[in-house]
């Protein structure tokens, strides 16, 4: 390989090197996001020593914390929740910090609209919502409980062909496949939140070898730099 071939592999390979220290600054950020997802940037390493990499997204579950908040749903396991923009786009998420609007509809943080629309009237004794994501009310005036709607449960056939969005929110590809309706489960935990599943210990152990790699990459770099000018002055 000639040096300018060397120089340049080196180039494109401390650019991969700057992209996967991306994907771990973004993880340690979100460490605090409810229900945020790892990322991680795979490298590979071709017969020529290029580095290539791509992109996954970890979606086992984080642990599930208590707040007994009535309007917050942790899922216990897989799955994810159908969310509607307020301009009628659908998108799936496993963020369950949710809250009523002006309207008493069941919204996420950022105003999505959960499910097919779950209206909770004004005053009530006590809300539930059932491990199947039935949401019901027992009312004040003690006629018994209301059934106000329920909470829809998603999966894919290709978690990893989701195209992931802003604030949590997937959306399906030609890759993910359509959502397919979980029926008949028990997943739901109200009162209870997903905290994100990223295990800083592992992203600071990460971050470490990489710096080093990185300072080997340069190092190599400012080598051959110096071993380039010297055999310029060299020929002059």
């Amino acid at each position: 390989m000639t040096l300018q071939g060397i120089i340049n592999k080196g180039i494109v390979n401390a650019e991969f090197q700057f992209e996967k220290m991306g994907y771990i600054s973004t993880n340690v950020s979100n460490y605090n996001t409810n229900g945020y997802k790892n990322v991680r940037f795979e490298q590979m390493l071709d017969e020529n020593g290029f580095l290539s990499g791509v992109e996954r997204t970890d979606y086992s579950p984080g642990a599930i914390q208590r707040t007994d908040r009535e309007f917050d749903v942790a899922i216990d396991g897989i799955g994810f929740i159908p969310v509607t923009s307020t301009t009628g786009e659908v998108s799936y998420t496993r963020e369950g910090s949710f809250k009523v609007d002006k309207d008493g509809y069941l919204i996420t943080n950022d105003g999505y609209l959960v499910g097919d629309g779950i209206q909770i009237p004004i005053n009530y004794d006590n809300l539930v919502i059932r491990e199947n994501g039935d949401v019901e009310i027992f009312n004040k005036d003690g006629s018994g409980k209301e059934y106000l709607g329920n909470i829809p449960l998603v999966n894919f056939q290709n978690v990893e062909g989701l195209k992931k969005g802003d604030n949590n929110k997937y959306y399906i590809t030609a890759e993910s496949g359509e959502p397919i309706l979980l029926k008949d489960h028990t997943r739901f935990k109200q009162g209870n939140i997903e905290v994100t599943n990223v295990d800083m210990m592992n992203e600071v152990n990460s971050i470490l070898r990489l710096n080093a790699s990185m300072l080997a990459s340069f190092k190599v770099l400012q080598t051959i730099n110096d071993m380039y000018s010297k055999a310029l002055q060299l020929n002059q």
